[in-house]
C-alpha cells in the first residue's frame, strides 16, 4: 500500500514538473521544441518567489508569496509576487532578473529599465513558506502529544504519543546520553529533539509533491547553514577551560607548538570545519535526491526530442520506475540525515566539556 501511494505521488510529481518545464520555456519566448535539461533541473530544485502547483494548457496554477523589499530611494515595498506577472515582469521599479550575475534575484531598475542596485530582500520565498508549514505541522504534532501525556500520566502511551515516544527515547538514550554523558545530557535535549524532528519532518514533507508540501527546505544551503550555526553557538557557549586548553595549548610534544604552532592551528581549524561539514552534508544529501529525480524526468524530454514521441514514451517507463525507487530511498535518507546531524551535534556538545586529564 505504501509503495502504491508513493507511486501515485511520483506520477503527480512527474506530471507537474514536466508541465512546469514546458511553461517556463514558452514564457522565455524560446521554441516550444527546445528543451534545456540543465536549466530545467536547476529551476526545480532552487528557491522561488511563488509556489508553483501545476500547469493546464496555457493556465498556470501557482500561489503568490509576499515580496518584502527595502530600497534607500523607495523605502519599504510590500506586495505579492503575482504583481510581477501582471505588470510584464516589472512592478514599482523592481523586477526579477532572468540572466546575468543577479539571475533569480530582485533588482531595482530606473525608468529606462536599467539596473541601479539590489534592494534588501526579506521576501517570503518558497523555502521560507515551507519552513512555516513544517513548523505548523511540528506544533500540531507535539502539542497534541504533550496534551495526551499530561492527561494520561502513568498510563501506556496511545495514538500519536505511542508513535513518537519511541523516537524521543531513542534520541535520549542512544544519542544524547552516550555522546554527552549521563550528567550533562538533559540541558541539551530540547535542542537535539528540535533539530532532529525539524530536519526529519522537512525531509519527509519535501518528498510529498502536493501543496502545501514539496518544498526542498533542507536542500537549501541557507537553511542548513543556520542549523549548523546553531550547533556551533551552542557548542561554543557550553565549553569549559579544558576545552580551550586542548585547542590553544594541547598536551603534545613541544616541537608541534614551536616555532610554528601546528597543533593549535589544526585544532582551531577543526572548530570551524565541524559546523561547515554539518552544513554541507545535510544540504548535499537532500539536494541530491531531488536532482536525481528531475534528471530522470529530463531523460523523457531528451529522448522525445532525439527519437520522437515513441522514444519519450519508451524511456518514460524506466524514468518513472527509477524515480519511484529514488523516492523510496530518500525516505530512508531522510531518517539517516536527521540522525547523523543530531548525533554529530551531540558529539560536539560532549567534546566541548571534556574532563581534566
Amino acid at each position: 500500500m505504501r509503495s502504491f501511494l508513493l507511486f501515485i505521488f511520483a506520477v503527480f510529481l512527474l506530471g507537474g514538473i514536466s508541465r512546469a518545464g514546458e511553461t517556463t520555456e514558452n514564457k522565455e519566448g524560446e521554441a516550444s521544441g527546445v528543451f534545456k535539461p540543465g536549466k530545467f533541473v536547476i529551476e526545480h530544485v532552487s528557491d522561488a518567489f511563488e509556489w508553483h502547483i501545476a500547469t493546464f494548457g496555457e493556465t498556470e496554477i501557482s500561489v503568490p508569496l509576499p515580496i518584502i523589499l527595502y530600497s534607500s530611494d523607495k523605502g519599504w515595498n510590500v506586495f505579492m509576487s503575482s504583481r510581477f506577472n501582471h505588470s510584464k515582469d516589472a512592478y514599482n521599479g523592481f523586477r526579477i532578473e532572468k540572466e546575468g550575475p543577479n539571475e533569480g534575484k530582485i533588482v531595482e531598475i530606473n525608468a529606462g529599465g536599467e539596473v541601479v542596485g539590489l534592494p534588501i530582500d526579506l521576501s517570503i520565498t518558497k523555502t521560507v513558506a515551507g519552513i512555516f508549514v513544517s513548523v505548523i505541522v511540528l506544533l500540531l504534532i507535539f502539542l497534541n502529544i504533550a496534551k495526551t501525556a499530561k492527561r494520561n500520566v502513568n498510563q501506556a502511551p496511545k495514538g500519536m504519543q505511542n508513535l513518537f515516544e519511541p523516537v524521543i527515547l531513542f534520541v535520549r538514550d542512544d544519542i544524547a546520553k552516550p555522546a554527552i554523558g549521563e550528567k550533562r545530557f538533559e540541558k541539551f535535549m530540547p535542542f537535539l529533539l528540535t533539530v532532529f524532528f525539524f530536519i526529519l519532518i522537512n525531509n519527509i514533507l519535501g518528498l510529498v509533491p502536493i501543496f502545501p508540501f514539496g518544498a526542498n527546505v533542507t536542500g537549501n544551503i541557507g537553511v542548513t547553514m543556520v542549523l549548523a550555526l546553531f550547533t556551533f553557538f551552542v557548542t561554543t557557549f557550553n565549553t569549559n577551560k579544558h576545552y580551550w586548553k586542548e585547542i590553544y595549548n594541547p598536551d603534545v610534544p613541544w616541537w608541534l607548538k614551536f616555532p610554528v604552532p601546528l597543533m593549535p592551528i589544526v585544532e582551531l581549524t577543526g572548530v570551524i570545519t565541524k559546523p561547515f561539514v554539518l552544513m554541507i552534508r545535510l544540504f548535499a544529501n537532500m539536494l541530491a535526491g531531488h536532482l536525481i529525480v528531475t534528471v530522470f524526468v529530463s531523460l523523457i524530454f531528451i529522448f522525445a526530442v532525439k527519437l520522437g514521441v515513441a522514444g519519450g514514451l519508451g524511456v518514460s517507463v524506466i524514468s518513472v520506475l527509477f524515480s519511484v525507487f529514488m523516492l523510496l530511498l530518500d525516505v530512508l535518507v531522510s531518517f539517516i540525515q536527521a540522525y547523523v546531524f543530531t548525533l554529530l551535534s551531540a558529539l560536539y556538545f560532549g567534546m566541548a566539556s571534556p574532563d581534566h586529564h
